[in-house]
């Protein structure tokens, strides 16, 4: 090979699927996937709160020695956390990265004004950054105890009481939850079409199971600040 001259490197495989469209709605699709999973069992741990102090600290005991002994405290429960921030980054960067090349695709100009985006793109957009803050004011909240004024640490029934006993904590949360609603109503529907299960026979149970999965966690997560507002959990 003579000096100064060099080879054109064909780009690896996994930087072809992740520059096409294709492969970032792959990558939203499986990282959503992974994160509604997380979802579901994140409720039903947050509905123990129902039966009492001694049940719901109990479970959060259990979620930081999961794996003992052969894992050490919080290592499982870090694992998880790698694995969600993970998904949450990549989720994110894929939905920035579609939208600027959807932007990027369309005239200059048009004759006639047209909408920017349908009500479903603007409701993911714009629920997908509520939900991004909402997430790191959520562990500022319970887990760093950062913004809970009346925090205890080592008492987690306690600290969620301190947060939903104020109106700016179930404000932020509502929201988020109301959010959260409309995001999976729309996203389960999307990445069960980008990974192939859509079709026009499965297409109506499909959008059953997205609306009564998004149904079902917004009122499995609105009931926690309803209860503690309404006095049902003190």
């Amino acid at each position: 090979m003579a000096l100064g001259t060099r080879t054109d490197r064909r780009p690896s495989t996994a930087r072809t699927v992740w520059d096409s469209s294709v492969g970032k709605k792959t990558v939203m699709a499986v990282s959503g996937l992974i994160m509604l999973l997380y979802l579901v069992v994140h409720m039903l741990g947050n509905l123990k709160i129902f039966f009492g102090s001694e049940e719901f600290n109990g479970y959060a005991h259990w979620l930081r020695t999961l794996g003992e002994p052969v894992l050490h405290y919080e290592w499982a429960l870090w694992g998880v956390r790698v694995v969600l921030l993970a998904a949450v980054v990549l989720h994110a960067v894929s939905a920035y990265q579609l939208s600027r090349r959807d932007i990027r695709a369309r005239p200059s100009k048009y004759v006639h004004k047209r909408p920017r985006a349908s009500y479903a793109t603007r409701t993911m957009r714009w629920g997908g950054v509520i939900l991004g803050l909402f997430i790191v004011w959520h562990l500022l909240d319970l887990t760093t105890l950062t913004v809970n004024e009346n925090a205890q640490p080592g008492h987690p029934y306690e600290n969620v009481l301190a947060t939903f006993g104020t109106w700016y904590g179930n404000t932020i949360y509502l929201t988020a939850v109301l959010a959260l609603g409309f995001h999976i109503r729309h996203g389960f529907w999307s990445a069960a079409q980008t990974l192939g299960a859509g079709s026009a026979t499965r297409d109506r149970a499909l959008k059953a199971a997205a609306n009564t999965l998004a149904l079902a966690l917004t009122v499995g997560f609105a009931s926690v600040p309803v209860a503690v507002m309404t006095g049902w959990v003190n």
